[in-house]
């Protein structure tokens, strides 16, 4: 069994803002692997998928940003999860949009959710995957930044950042994490992956959505 969390914050006033593009990928690998409807875990929304044969659980804390690691230690003592079976999804500031980078371990990098994670399990040695939000112009403030919206022009590079995230997912599933790196941690314009769907991504309030 595997754990993929996406970071994000709850209520609809929230959707679709940057901060929460690790709740669209939950709802995009739901939609393409066909999720069970989510229930309520250790402070979290839940669902389950069957991917290569593996167990996958799609978690969203539903703690707000900053507390998500109180919900992901749960599961991780509860499942007694190796942390290479597990996988935080969010944004990144220090990445444009429609780039995404895969890591095996290091700081939280300013992500407060990942921070919140990796103190409460104690190590920087959790594997994240990061998807660009690009970083506030000018003087902007980055906490309203990062809970804005995605401008126009950018939608289309967020949605296919958002399915090469569902494939990397997939590829680590199968391959592993260092396959997953090679592949995905390269240019976006690159081939890496699957297209975005006929509609566009999802954009929710966790994986109750799908």
């Amino acid at each position: 069994m595997k754990i993929v969390v996406g970071l994000g914050n709850p209520g609809d006033k929230y959707v679709g803002t940057r901060h929460n593009i690790g709740f669209d990928v939950l709802a995009e690998l739901g939609c393409r692997w066909g999720a069970t409807k989510p229930k309520v875990r250790f402070e979290a929304e839940v669902s389950e998928v069957l991917c290569a044969n593996e167990r996958l659980l799609l978690v969203a804390p539903q703690t707000f940003m900053n507390l998500s690691g109180r919900s992901v230690q749960q599961f991780v003592r509860f499942f007694q999860l190796p942390l290479t079976d597990l996988l935080v999804v969010g944004d990144d500031l220090n990445l444009k949009v429609g780039q995404i980078r895969l890591r095996q371990s290091g700081s939280a990098g300013g992500q407060k959710g990942l921070l919140s994670i990796l103190t409460c399990l104690g190590t920087e040695a959790v594997p994240r995957l990061r998807l660009g939000i690009g970083r506030p112009p000018g003087n902007a403030d980055a906490v309203d930044f990062v809970l804005g919206r995605f401008r126009k022009d950018e939608l289309q590079r967020v949605d296919e950042a958002v399915s090469r995230a569902v494939s990397a997912i997939e590829v680590w599933i199968q391959d592993g994490l260092l396959a997953a790196m090679n592949q995905f941690n390269a240019d976006p314009n690159s081939d890496q992956g699957a297209a975005p769907t006929e509609n566009g991504i999802k954009r929710t309030t966790g994986v109750g959505a799908l």
